[in-house]
C-alpha cells in the first residue's frame, strides 16, 4: 500500500509528496519518509542528516539556500507545526526553467511535503507564528559548499505572500545575482 501521492510540480524533479494518514479513535499515523516510494521521484541516497527548525514569527523568511557540488543535496521538507510558504528555485545550468521558482503551502494539517532535487535553492516564509519544519537531507552539511541567494533579488521576482521580515544577517547579506550568473553545474 502506497502511503504517498507523488505529484510532479512545474520544475523538473520537484515533487509534492501528499501523505496518507491512517486514523482511528486514538489519533493518526503518517509515514514521514519511505526510501522505496520516494526512489521513483529521485531520492536514491540514504538520509545523511535530519534537521528541525522552529520559526517564531509570522512573515519571517529563511533562505534561499543550497549546497554546491560535490555536496549538492536532495531535500524532503515537511511542516510539522503551523504553516509555511515553501519555495524552490531552479539554479541548474541549462535547465529549461532556470531561475524560475515554485512555491507550495505546507502545513501541519495538510500532510504535504516538497521533495527538492539537487540544483534547486530552497527557502520559506512562515505563514504562522511558531512554524516548525523537518528536513531530510541526502548529504551532510558542508560549509565549504554552502551558498545562498537574496530572497529580495528583483531578478528572481519572488512574490512573497507577506512582507519579508526577520531575515538572518547571513540571508540579508546575500548579493543579488549578476548578469553573468550561469547557475549550478551538476
Amino acid at each position: 500500500m502506497n502511503r504517498f501521492t507523488l505529484t510532479a510540480l512545474p520544475l523538473a524533479g520537484l515533487h509534492l509528496v501528499q501523505r496518507h494518514r491512517l486514523s482511528d479513535s486514538r489519533g493518526d499515523l503518517s509515514r514521514i519518509f519511505c526510501a522505496h516510494e520516494l526512489s521513483s521521484i529521485g531520492w536514491i541516497q540514504p538520509i545523511a542528516q535530519i534537521n528541525h527548525t522552529r520559526t517564531a514569527k509570522r512573515g519571517t523568511v529563511r533562505g534561499l539556500h543550497y549546497q554546491k557540488p560535490p555536496h549538492a543535496e536532495v531535500k524532503l521538507v515537511t511542516c510539522i507545526r503551523g504553516e509555511v510558504w515553501d519555495l524552490a528555485l531552479d539554479l541548474r545550468q541549462g535547465s529549461a526553467t532556470f531561475l524560475q521558482w515554485h512555491a507550495q503551502r505546507l502545513g501541519a494539517d495538510n500532510g504535504c511535503a516538497m521533495l527538492i532535487p539537487q540544483g534547486l535553492a530552497h527557502g520559506f516564509q512562515a505563514l504562522s507564528d511558531d512554524a516548525e519544519l523537518l528536513y531530510c537531507h541526502s548529504a551532510a552539511y558542508a560549509p565549504e559548499s554552502e551558498a545562498g541567494l537574496s530572497p529580495s533579488d528583483p531578478r528572481l521576482a519572488i512574490d512573497w505572500p507577506l512582507p519579508v521580515a526577520d531575515l538572518s544577517p547571513r540571508d540579508a547579506s546575500h548579493a543579488w545575482l549578476t548578469a553573468d550568473f550561469e547557475g549550478v553545474s551538476l
